[in-house]
């Protein structure tokens, strides 16, 4: 890509890289002005784009969630090997190197979290059950189980300029791994660096036919082609978002849509963090950090600090004095420490911003109309040196609440209690992300608990997660990434809750043989079979209601104290029977939960060397019936559920062990948890 040959992008649909009919929008250099590339997605086909996906994706869903989870493994090792080339064209964004580390190896790190947590979470099967069965009847026959199937659409991701490769992939990823296909429309003005990293996708093969389509310019009529299983996702503006939403096709068919809008977020500076606390130096330099990364141009960058009143000009002149050592330049500079906003637009638009916010603020530190850089040409590039303002009574002002300036700018305000500062983070009508500097935990607990239902996430700050926190502004794959009100109302991401918004969940009734043959587990009622101990069965061999009904062992006085001496659990319960007569719960002496499971263990294991390679946990331990000396116990042990790992000569089981009493009382419930080898002798 030169400035005399700018780059023509080109869209990715229906399996073939197409250009638009026209000649396109030039897209220039932030930095420099110079032309990078054009953009145009006229005369494609938006309906069949959308068809073709609807069509591929049955590849994706005929897959199972361990199979698309080592995809993005995959994939994420892939586009690591093309990194310096991603970094490269990002400086033409004007993020600098520290803000593309955020943007591309933040958005590899989600396709890597997202494997992890697609392998850890989730069964190897292409189903995935939620919940424990519904008894509907008394006699067990006829039950319920809540289960999640692939939408069979296609899930449209309209993304923001600011974060060209993580926001494609922070979506992509939980798209994938749920089975839908996807088509990606970034924003235009760093659309060149998202055309970048899909043709390296592309060309990986990694990805079924179909699964990732890329449209660079307008969207044209695509969302009048949409349908009730397709899924529409939107970042930017409140204004455009709730245009799209009100769609006719999106709103005749119902259609899932996720929006992620403006966001005036606020962090608090805690009454107890004064000037010399670790909590007050934190707080300064989290406000600068969130002013001066990717410029400010950050959905959850912080634009209104709260401050206790009598510390609002020694916080100004903190961050008076580090914003003053963050040198504005052409991104690509060592001596740089904030880049150029995305656009010569984008930068009249925050200044237009900043103009709003003087009704209820003054600036006091930066001037917007008068640029110095380190590098650059003030005239070319899109720069601007940071602005802080300061609004002296937030409790009747307006703008400071209601205008977001996407940029490097943020608004000082002081509070004068602690309730004061809360009531002012909840004027912001609903943000992505808040924080509060403290160390007290009265602070913590007040702040957070009234400031939770405005907001999607929330950082404590202090002295003790310094060194690890990863900050106000940072999404995380594993926690939701969204807020409610203002900032749309959306959530992504927030590990395998992203996945399920690409999943229908489904209410299914039937008899407990038919469940377990549409779920893949495994329930009480349906078929068993009991013929060769289960656990003398590889995977190949063993099969779903496998079963043994083990031998009984009766439970002495005498097994009681031995446990309790040699484990040293001398609880009274078990050891003095008066005591024990005394709770309401039971009629003399009982034996630990834990030696029922010791015992049922005992009668359940088969000891020669086989398939079983280890136990490596219990789920839903419950202890319902109290076991009494005399008492004699039983164990039903069932295969319940099967997981063959992915690349590996094992896999993980799921046993149903019910321990029961000489009249038949269940004493004990879980899920025992082992590895076995898929084949035996491995």
């Amino acid at each position: 890509m030169t400035a005399q040959t700018p780059y023509a992008l080109k869209s990715y649909i229906c399996g073939e890289w197409k250009a638009g009919a026209r000649d396109g929008i030039v897209l220039r250099d932030a930095g420099t002005g110079a032309a990078v590339a054009t953009i145009d997605a006229s005369g494609l086909d938006m309906a069949e784009a959308l068809e073709f996906g609807r069509r591929a994706g049955g590849a994706l869903r005929a897959m199972t969630f361990h199979q698309r989870a080592e995809m993005l493994k995959a994939l994420g090792k892939a586009l690591t090997d093309h990194k310096d080339a991603f970094h490269a064209l990002s400086l033409a964004t004007g993020a600098t190197p520290r803000d593309g580390m955020v943007d591309i190896e933040g958005g590899i790190h989600t396709l890597f979290s997202y494997s992890g947590q697609g392998r850890r979470e989730l069964p190897n099967t292409r189903v995935l059950v939620e919940g424990n069965v519904e008894p509907l009847s008394k006699d067990g026959s006829f039950a319920a189980q809540h289960i999640l199937s692939p939408l069979q659409g296609v899930a449209v991701h309209i993304n923001a300029f600011n974060f060209p490769v993580w926001g494609m992939l922070e979506k992509l990823s939980p798209t994938l791994l749920a089975g839908m296909p996807a088509i990606i429309k970034p924003a235009s003005q760093t659309a060149y660096l998202t055309e970048l990293v899909v043709r390296r996708i592309i060309e990986t093969g990694l990805l079924p036919d179909g699964a990732l389509q890329l449209i660079c310019g307008s969207t044209g009529d695509l969302l009048d082609h949409v349908t009730g299983q397709d899924v529409v996702t939107f970042t930017g503006s409140a204004s455009t978002g709730r245009m799209l939403k009100s769609g006719r096709a999106i709103v005749e068919n119902s259609v899932r849509f996720t929006m992620e809008a403006d966001s005036l977020n606020a962090s608090v500076l805690g009454p107890d963090a004064v000037p010399g606390t670790p909590e007050f130096d934190l707080f300064v330099k989290e406000v600068t950090r969130e002013m001066t990364v990717k410029a400010g141009q950050k959905c959850t960058a912080i634009r209104r600090v709260l401050v206790p009143r009598g510390q609002e000009q020694a916080v100004i002149a903190a961050l008076g004095a580090a914003l003053g050592k963050t040198g504005v330049g052409l991104p690509g500079d060592a001596g740089t420490r904030m880049g150029a906003l995305a656009s010569m637009a984008q930068r009249d638009e925050v200044r237009a911003r900043i103009r709003d916010l003087q009704a209820d603020a003054e600036i006091v530190v930066g001037n917007p109309d008068a640029v110095t850089l380190t590098s650059g040409d003030p005239d070319a590039g899109a720069f601007l040196n940071p602005v802080v303002l300061f609004c002296d009574k937030p409790s009747v002002a307006r703008a400071v609440h209601d205008v977001e300036a996407f940029g490097p700018v943020s608004t000082v305000m002081p509070y004068d209690d602690l309730d004061e500062a809360i009531a002012l983070t909840q004027r912001g009508k609903g943000s992505l992300a808040a924080s509060v500097f403290t160390d007290s935990a009265v602070v913590a607990e007040r702040a957070v608990l009234g400031m939770a239902p405005f907001h999607g996430r929330i950082l404590i700050g202090n002295r003790a997660s310094a060194a690890t926190s990863t900050g106000h502004g940072a999404p995380l794959p594993n926690l939701v990434h969204g807020g409610p009100g203002r900032a749309g109302g959306g959530e992504e991401m927030g590990g395998i809750r992203g996945v399920k918004h690409f999943m229908q969940r489904t209410a299914v009734q039937g008899t407990p043989r038919l469940l377990s043959a549409v779920t893949g587990r495994w329930q009480p009622g349906a078929p068993v079979r009991e013929d060769v101990h289960p656990f003398r069965k590889s995977l190949e061999d063993l099969r779903v209601g496998d079963r043994i009904v083990t031998a009984t062992r009766t439970v002495t006085l005498d097994d009681i104290e031995h446990f309790a001496h040699f484990t040293g659990d001398t609880f009274y319960a078990h050891m003095d029977e008066d005591a024990a007569r005394a709770n309401p719960f039971f009629d003399g002496r009982v034996a630990h939960g834990y030696l029922i499971v010791s015992f049922a263990a005992g009668l359940f294991v088969q000891p020669d060397p086989g398939p079983v390679l280890a136990n490596y946990g219990v789920d839903n331990l419950r202890f319902l019936t109290p076991v009494n000396p005399g008492d004699t116990l039983g164990v039903e042990l069932t295969c319940k559920e099967i997981n063959p790992r992915e690349n590996a000569e094992h896999g993980e089981v799921r046993w149903d062990c019910k321990v029961s009493n000489q009249n038949g009382a269940v004493v004990a419930q879980y899920d025992v948890l082992t590895m076995v080898a898929k084949h035996w002798p491995m």
